[in-house]
């Protein structure tokens, strides 16, 4: 078998490559997150249970099978979308702002999954729903990202006309892209969802990610705490609209500089493979023949 041969042979082939990274990436995430969470859910757990013995001992009359009873209304109110809060009741989600808010949820593929229809009509609507919805909104993500960035490029091409500077115009209007981009999409939302909403700072900035990300754990969602004018739902709407198509180009943009890395890497192994060739050449020649070939 020729050198050359064995070296093919030796190599990992970049698919295998690829996936031990992804898979290594996972596991460190899940480590972390184990580490992170882990014990805050211990504690959590021992909390509730401390609450839970001391409502019993306060309501003497409310039993283990009362308070499961009382839990059930709580878990089948909070899926309703009636707050159990004051004295007052609302229309529940299924408003037309909520509705088509939650259908733009669904098209997006968020999911939070605060609400979902439970009528069989529904359900059944909701997967045909999706079925067409999830491509169609891909291909108008996919038609609004190409036109921002068309416009980026538009915009660029003029101030590099008047400045005669390629590199450094691309790398500034990139820059305020990405910058204006957080700024819309991210720290304005921030500010708008902590004061309506009453989470911090931290807590509304990790909601915008898992929106616009379309993570959607639902864990934190906007506009069910209390009622809220129409606007604010066609606002959320909006926000959740161009937000993916912009998070859409960023990411274009990010896949974009990984494949470029990628091409460099290649070109970098393939002029170190040929330097390991040569010396192995040369070895295989001092052993075989007692002088280099």
């Amino acid at each position: 078998m020729e050198i050359k041969e064995m070296l093919s042979l030796a190599r990992v082939p970049s698919i295998l490559m690829l996936g031990l990274v992804y898979v290594t990436y996972v596991l460190i995430g899940g480590v972390v997150f184990w580490k992170l969470e882990g014990e805050l859910g211990q504690k959590d757990i021992s909390s509730l249970l401390l609450h839970k013995k001391a409502l019993l001992t306060k309501y003497t009359c409310l039993n283990q099978e009362g308070l499961e009873a009382v839990a059930q209304v709580v878990y089948d109110a909070s899926k309703a979308g009636l707050s159990l809060k004051g004295n007052y009741t609302t229309d529940g989600f299924w408003k037309f702002t909520s509705s088509s808010v939650f259908a733009a949820t669904v098209v997006t593929t968020i999911g939070y999954g605060n609400m979902s229809p439970s009528s069989t009509a529904g359900q059944i609507f909701c997967v045909f729903f999706a079925l067409f919805g999830i491509p169609l909104n891909l291909v108008v993500l996919n038609r609004v990202g190409k036109y921002m960035l068309v416009i980026e490029r538009n915009i660029s091409d003029f101030i590099e006309g008047k400045t005669g500077r390629r590199t450094c115009t691309r790398f500034f209007v990139h820059l305020v892209s990405y910058l204006s981009g957080a700024v819309l999409f991210f720290v304005v939302p921030m500010i708008v969802f902590q004061q309506h909403e009453g989470w911090t700072y931290s807590q509304a900035i990790y909601f915008c990610f898992i929106t616009l990300s379309t993570i959607g754990f639902g864990d934190f969602v906007a506009g069910t705490a209390q009622e809220y004018p129409d606007w604010y739902s066609v606002l959320m709407a909006s926000w959740i609209f161009f937000g993916l198509a912009w998070l859409a180009l960023l990411i274009n943009h990010s896949m974009d500089i990984l494949e470029r890395l990628n091409t460099y890497c290649k070109l970098w192994w393939g002029i170190l493979d040929q330097h390991l060739l040569c010396l192995m050449v040369s070895v295989w020649g001092l052993v075989v023949c007692g002088k280099p070939h």
